[in-house]
């Protein structure tokens, strides 16, 4: 009886060994890293480590000074990858506003890397945004800027550099230029991971840079935004990106809102509907704007949420039901 009480402890033993070990892989491989990998250019797509599109789905944090910058912790970020699903984070580093990185580079620098070692913590991609509309001014400091996160964060596969946030009416060719520098500057600590360029008019024309696309670097992809109730977002945008689309243009939709190009206006929920099947369509990763508190349509907290998450639906908006729900279901595969 001895002998056999032993062998089925140690059976047992075995069997609930087995047990942990699934589960540990399962929860190793349930976040959006450990699922892709790396990430790379091919082709014109954005794919992983198993040559697929990855697809990512996440939501982008509002400025980082004013109001926003409060929900710029590591809490929040924990928060987004349980309730939201999330699988990508954008960080939009705040540059020319008075509290940006032109007057507290140090601040901003420590503001955002704690979200974004929270973010490789939680196994979710993080674009690192310039958010500037303003880039090609302040090349020097963007330089610098990309110099320190790429030689911080060379190999890691979660980091998306993301350059010149929305240009404004400014010719490709400034953007192209500015771009060549600062890719340059990336490269030389971190030869692989991917880096986001803009395109003028706020992101929009990314026809024109289809026809001139950057050469000399791998893993280039270009940003796209759309506000999807914007009257001047409609079909015409759309047909703007599905010719660069045409043209084999690496695509990552970095900023897009329910609302209206200035934050606010109507919520259309079939217009919303309408680009997010059209990004299903092309098997886009995209980030929604914005996580902030501020009284408007594209916000997706109500005035006073919590700064550290744990959100009731009662403290979304419409617009953060409506992501958090469409995060939920689209992420869940």
């Amino acid at each position: 009886m001895a002998a056999n009480k032993h062998c089925t402890i140690k059976i047992s033993g075995i069997v609930m060994l087995l047990f942990w070990s699934v589960t540990f892989c399962k929860a190793q491989s349930a976040n959006a890293v450990n699922l892709h990998g790396a990430l790379k250019v091919r082709d014109g797509k954005i794919l992983n480590s198993y040559n697929k599109p990855p697809q990512l789905r996440g939501i982008s944090l509002s400025w980082s000074a004013w109001g926003g910058r409060k929900y710029y912790n590591p809490e929040v970020v924990t928060w987004l990858k349980k309730d939201f699903k999330i699988s990508l984070l954008r960080v939009a580093m705040a540059v020319e506003p008075d509290s940006g990185y032109l007057k507290d580079p140090d601040g901003q620098e420590r503001l955002i890397t704690a979200v974004v070692d929270a973010a490789i913590k939680e196994g979710i991609y993080v674009l690192i945004d310039w958010h500037d509309h303003h880039a090609n001014v302040n090349i020097n400091e963007a330089k610098s800027f990309f110099k320190k996160m790429s030689a911080k964060y060379s190999g890691v596969p979660n980091i998306i550099y993301e350059i010149w946030n929305e240009p404004e009416r400014v010719e490709w060719k400034v953007v192209k230029d500015y771009a060549l520098e600062v890719i340059a500057e990336i490269r030389k600590n971190d030869k692989e991971n991917i880096i986001v360029i803009g395109s003028p008019n706020w992101d929009q024309d990314i026809d024109i840079a289809a026809k001139d696309p950057i050469k000399g670097f791998k893993n280039i992809a270009y940003s796209f935004h759309f506000y999807a109730s914007d009257p001047d977002h409609q079909d015409k945008l759309m047909n703007k990106a599905n010719l660069a689309l045409g043209l084999e243009l690496p695509i990552m939709v970095t900023e897009w809102g329910v609302g209206e190009a200035n934050g606010n206006g109507v919520f259309d929920v079939q217009k919303s509907d309408k680009w997010v099947n059209w990004m299903e369509q092309h098997k886009l990763s995209s980030a929604n704007w914005n996580l902030t508190d501020k009284k408007e349509t594209t916000a997706l907290l109500l005035p006073g949420a919590p700064i550290s998450g744990g959100w009731s639906q009662e403290m979304l908006t419409p617009a953060g039901i409506y992501i958090r729900s469409l995060l939920i279901n689209l992420n869940k595969n």
